[in-house]
């Protein structure tokens, strides 16, 4: 089967294979209202739309991020973004098809990042076009680098070293996002780390969270109580899968609710299928740390 543009429907619809679905949002493609015009597909640099058989398709979820650039091009209003289980977005394999396609392409895609305050993938974006060797011309360069510094800037502003009388402590922070909704699972600061899966409010209880809790480790932060679970499950598993992470840390406050965080984690090892080391601390109300033991699962194993 092919496209208007001759290109083989099997080419562009094989999914990663094992990648879980997550919940996330992504466009739908109404068949009543599409025509077939194709005005829409320019509107995508990431390559997520072709024309097949006169209509419209969503040709790889990997492809598409969700952030519905292409709605504005649709004269019909046949397209908009909802809320479903779908395939991750990944970055790195839509730069990589991208490179074939030329440096407007990429360009397309890097300003659509920008506009869209999608710094995180932008970043991502970028590191994976230095790793290729590839560079842009330099105004284009500067224009997307002064916009990812200036969203830096104020996304780590507050998060700098505690002045000297404070026995010369400083963020042992190494990433931005932290919250566990929030966090790209493919960024590469997660790739072969040791994960902190710490609760909202540790870090408020526990005055030596950076020291000696967070140093050398890659950081996700939620609260059981109020958020959804059940995402929390199924983005860490995907975490843990996707990433290779070496070991797992789970910190909670000593509080019931709070509790059900261990649970959650010790769940997505599980599904993960893969035998990752989980440690579990409790912080009380106090501050005080206190080292939880707890029982191994399947596809769970202590941390010594």
């Amino acid at each position: 089967m092919q496209s208007k543009g001759g290109a083989k429907l099997e080419d562009y619809s094989k999914e990663a294979v094992g990648l879980p679905k997550i919940r996330r949002k992504i466009i739908e493609i109404d068949d009543e209202k599409c025509d077939g015009c194709g005005l829409c597909i320019p509107a995508c640099p990431e390559g997520a739309l072709q024309l097949i058989d006169g209509k419209l398709r969503l040709v790889s979820e990997l492809f598409c991020d969700g952030l519905g650039a292409c709605i504005r091009s649709c004269p019909k209003g046949a397209i908009r973004v909802v809320e479903r289980e779908a395939e991750p977005y990944n970055e790195r394999e839509v730069i990589k098809r991208m490179i074939k396609q030329g440096s407007n392409v990429v360009k397309a895609h890097l300003k659509h990042l920008k506009d869209h305050g999608q710094f995180n993938y932008l970043r991502e974006a970028l590191g994976i076009l230095r790793e290729q060797g590839l560079g842009l011309d330099l105004e284009f360069a500067k224009e997307i680098m002064n916009e990812t510094l200036k969203h830096n800037h104020k996304a780590l502003k507050g998060l700098q070293a505690a002045p000297p009388s404070l026995n010369n402590r400083r963020t042992e922070l190494r990433q931005w996002p932290i919250q566990l909704t929030l966090v790209p699972v493919s960024a590469p600061y997660f790739l072969n780390s040791d994960l902190l899966v710490a609760a909202d409010c540790v870090p408020f209880a526990y005055a030596d969270f950076h020291q000696n809790l967070l140093m050398g480790k890659s950081l996700v932060i939620g609260c059981p109580k109020l958020d959804d679970a059940q995402f929390y499950k199924e983005k860490l598993e995907h975490l843990i899968k996707t990433s290779n992470i070496k070991s797992v840390t789970v910190v909670t406050m000593e509080v019931p609710c709070c509790n059900s965080l261990k649970y959650i984690v010790e769940e997505a090892i599980r599904i993960s299928n893969r035998n990752v080391p989980l440690k579990h601390i409790i912080i009380k109300i106090n501050g005080e740390k206190v080292e939880a033991s707890h029982k191994s699962t399947k596809g769970v194993r202590a941390c010594p």
